[in-house]
């Protein structure tokens, strides 16, 4: 027992000290550690003319890590093959072998942004670059600018800007395919980005929030922002740039594709699409028994068309689509037996509880609806017993899934819509159950008014507009104003208290939406402007506010 207690210190020792060298020196007590490392060497130094080498080493004055290297390091102009970095544990010496085959006469930046951090904290060596050059001289010419979303008040994180030599050589559709000579990024909030190192020319300026990380732009995933003018990168000697530019990025509407169909379910039959709907006929082309008959209505969220049916049909169906000067040809292969269910009708409220003063109620269907008896549908205001019936106009949309009842509404009411059995008839000759739906309006003091004075002096603008009132975020919209001509006030009423957005679209070709941009047609997205403030608005509060809008 004796000779125990040594050997079990002993080992007691080893284990301590082998557990505090694998902390490398963690501090465990006083205040947090927050200097960043410091870069005591590089070899060769950044700023290197004639390199020829393939290796770089960096020593800092403490262990550091590497973190999100591929998504921090940006390199300019752009390799094909990203380098490796080593050692991928904690060292205070961190190796770069360059894989790819270097341009010649070339200025290189590697942007490491934060991704070297020191190993006890996480405190980042903020921002660092490492610039060299394949040629004699370091290009030291700079540009900057901002980006901003076409319709979101706020822009993506991240976001990639792309410079192309404007030259005899320059096509857009070089975006698809060749990477571009310069790239940077916005990496912080402010949504700004400045490009340095530039060699003296014409650019033709991008940007994408590039999904797949790889420099061109893939119109299904990405968002694209563009000048329609290239800029010129030119010695300021001193002088500020001047305005800075401000891209607004968009998602294209993709080109027109229709996708192969799917049964969704015994009597429907889905069609997808790219770029919409709008113009699309379908057509079935083979043989069907002599009672087949069909309707199609587009689905309310999705560019989908549903394809409702009957009777059910056997084996397949061949259907041609078709699109301005397209034809695509689909056969689906039916299912059978328990693999599918028929839809049954279903129709539910738009709303429920509350009944905001500024929409209208209807019901929304499943299945289309073929015929409406509005006799059979009554609207009840008032409480209880009290309650009476009022008139009401009814209208059926044009997919025949939306049916509307129009009524004058009061504040501060009850009312009760009844739909008796057989209201409502389906494609499939189904009907309603009785439907007896409760809704309710604020009181005018639960409600608040905004009013808007807009002054246009300062832009040149195009009208139709449309004058949103939207969620904080501006995800969804409240209400709506179209605007043919100038108007002394616009006014908001009966709104609920939230905190808010006041959004203006300038409706170029009149439709009512905003519409997107498209950078092979150079077509910019119709322009948007915020108010600059968020709008708070409370229970009986009526806001009134001047505008004066400016240039974006």
């Amino acid at each position: 027992m004796k000779h125990r207690l040594p050997i079990l210190l002993l080992i007691l020792t080893i284990a301590l000290s082998l557990w505090q060298c694998a902390r490398r020196g963690s501090p465990t007590g006083g205040d947090k550690d927050t200097t960043p490392p410091v870069l005591l060497q590089a070899f060769p130094p950044s700023g290197t003319t004639n390199f020829s080498g393939k290796h770089i080493r960096l020593s800092f004055d403490e262990f550091v890590v590497t973190k999100d290297l591929r998504k921090q390091l940006i390199i300019s102009p752009p390799m094909n093959t990203f380098p490796i970095i080593s050692p991928t544990s904690a060292s205070r010496k961190l190796d770069i072998s360059l894989l790819d085959t270097l341009k010649p006469n070339t200025t290189y930046v590697l942007n490491f942004g934060n991704s070297i951090q020191d190993y006890n904290e996480g405190n980042p060596y903020t921002d660092f670059k490492y610039v060299f050059s394949t040629g004699a001289t370091i290009d030291s010419l700079w540009y900057e600018g901002d980006v901003t979303d076409a319709l979101m008040p706020e822009a993506d994180l991240s976001v990639t800007l792309m410079l192309y030599p404007y030259n005899e050589q320059y096509k857009d559709s070089l975006v698809y395919k060749h990477k571009p000579t310069y790239v940077t990024t916005t990496l912080d909030s402010l949504h700004s980005f400045v490009f340095e190192f530039l060699k003296e020319g014409k650019y033709k300026l991008i940007a994408l929030k590039d999904k797949g990380g790889d420099y061109l732009f893939n119109p299904k995933d990405d968002k694209i922002a563009f000048l329609s003018e290239p800029i010129t990168v030119e010695d300021l000697k001193g002088k500020p740039q001047g305005a800075y530019p401000k891209l607004r990025l968009f998602k294209e509407e993709l080109p027109y594709k229709a996708h192969r169909p799917t049964q969704a379910a015994a009597n429907r039959i889905s069609f997808g699409f790219d770029g919409g709907t709008k113009g699309v006929t379908i057509t079935p082309i083979s043989p069907t028994t002599p009672d087949f008959r069909y309707t199609v209505a587009k689905d309310a969220k999705k560019d989908t068309l549903h394809f409702w049916y009957q009777p059910r049909q056997k084996d397949s169906l061949v259907f041609t689509v078709a699109h301005q000067q397209r034809v695509d040809t689909f056969r689906l292969r039916l299912k059978e037996g328990k693999d599918v269910k028929p839809d049954s009708l279903q129709i539910e409220s738009v709303f429920s509880g509350d009944l905001p003063m500024y929409k209208d109620f209807a019901f929304r269907s499943n299945i289309p609806l073929t015929k409406v008896d509005p006799a059979k549908i009554k609207i009840l205001q008032g409480k209880d017993s009290l309650a009476k019936a009022i008139p009401f106009k009814a209208v059926l949309d044009s997919t025949q899934l939306q049916y509307t009842l129009l009524f004058d509404k009061k504040n501060d009411e009850q009312y009760r819509i009844e739909a008796l059995p057989h209201a409502m008839t389906d494609y499939f000759g189904a009907t309603n159950d009785t439907l007896n739906i409760k809704l309710s309006t604020k009181k005018a003091e639960d409600l608040a008014v905004f009013k808007l004075h807009l002054s246009t002096e300062a832009v040149k603008l195009n009208y139709p507009l449309l004058l949103q009132l939207t969620s904080e975020k501006a995800t969804e919209v409240l209400q709506e104003l179209y605007i043919e001509k100038p108007q002394a006030e616009y006014v908001f009423a009966n709104v609920n208290p939230a905190k808010l957005r006041l959004r203006l679209i300038e409706d170029r070709n009149g439709n009512r939406r905003w519409d997107t941009g498209n950078f092979l047609q150079q077509r910019q997205p119709e322009r948007v402007w915020y108010f600059p403030p968020i709008v708070e608005l409370r229970a009986n509060w009526e806001v009134e506010e001047t505008w004066q809008l400016k240039d974006e």
